[in-house]
């Protein structure tokens, strides 16, 4: 019983996870966790 929750709850982050990255896409974040990044994406189109 505990190896099918503790399955479910990898599953629920995994899940998280790939939601926030497809949003994150969508609204045009070249690389995800970077934190200037929306500002030099505008700038020079990538992050660093």
């Amino acid at each position: 019983m505990e190896s099918i929750i503790a399955i479910v709850v990898v599953g629920v982050i995994v899940a998280a996870a790939i939601g926030y990255i497809v949003k994150e896409k969508k609204k045009g974040t070249k690389c995800i966790g970077c934190p200037s990044c929306k500002e030099c994406a505008k700038k020079s189109g990538h992050c660093h």
